[in-house]
């Protein structure tokens, strides 16, 4: 399988990581016409969401249970397995792009690169923000896109109305565009109005929402990379919406200065 790099919402690199990048197989082609009028249900998102991330958890480096990563995970999110009717399960990925994402049926896959440069704080914001993507099914319509990719449905095929099996390679494929969807601005807006609830709910620091903005921010004004280009081109305005979760935590008052955020130049997880 052809190693690639993501472009969702968090992602990067650091070269203080050793860990391969993820591996996805290469990108699907053109979806006709015809496949687009597929009728796709809520089981059906869950089923095809469940394919893939069995897939990338069989392609990829998945930390295991004694792991440092998986143990900061565990004390961080283990309260959290059973969120706003959603029955949640998390893995670490031993990858070197920074990134997490949260899938239809409730999987949650966090990169070990973004755990190395981002708090405890920051990593609660940003996965309560991909938990608010489930919540709001946006990740029902673009695993519905990926599968179309994958499948690359005939007219006949989409008016049947049923879901076909992929093969092997064709998982791969939904896998790798799924993940590099993006969420329209609403979308995202409405998963940051997300994540801060979920923080300030459980009585979490809900800065940290902030100051992982201002470190997407930092990584954006950093990079010369293709990847980060495109990941920032998709999902703008990272300063702006820290600002915005400055200003709501301002008048909940919660608002507590972080002082000066830098990227940290030693992983966090140790």
């Amino acid at each position: 399988m052809k190693k690639i790099t993501l472009c969702l919402l968090f992602l990067g690199a650091i070269n203080a990581v050793s860990a391969q990048k993820i591996n996805l197989g290469k990108a699907a082609g053109v979806v006709s016409k015809g496949a687009k009028a597929l009728t796709f249900t809520n089981e059906d998102a869950v089923k095809l969401s469940k394919e893939s991330v069995d897939w990338m958890d069989k392609n990829n480096p998945v930390a295991g249970p004694k792991d440092p990563y998986t143990l900061r995970l565990n004390k961080l999110f283990g309260k959290h397995k059973s969120q706003d009717g959603l029955t949640l399960n998390y893995k670490v990925y031993k990858v070197k792009d920074i990134n997490a994402f949260a899938c239809a049926d409730g999987s949650v896959r966090v990169f070990s690169s973004l755990m190395d440069i981002m708090t405890d704080d920051e990593l609660l914001a940003v996965i309560g923000h991909e938990i608010g993507h489930v919540k709001n099914q946006d990740t029902k319509d673009a695993i519905k896109s990926a599968y179309l990719k994958a499948a690359a449905l005939d007219a006949a095929s989409s008016a049947s109305g049923t879901v076909a099996t992929l093969s092997d390679s064709q998982v791969g494929q939904m896998a790798n565009a799924f993940l590099d969807a993006s969420h329209s601005k609403k979308q995202e807006s409405e998963a940051d109005t997300y994540s801060y609830d979920f923080m300030k709910a459980n009585n979490y620091n809900v800065v940290g929402a902030y100051s992982a903005f201002k470190k997407l921010a930092l990584l954006s004004e950093g990079s010369t990379q293709t990847g980060f280009e495109k990941m920032f081109n998709s999902h703008p305005d990272s300063e702006k919406r820290a600002q915005a979760i400055k200003k709501r935590a301002e008048k909940d008052g919660l608002w507590k200065d972080p002082g000066t955020i830098a990227i940290p130049k030693t992983k966090l997880t140790k």
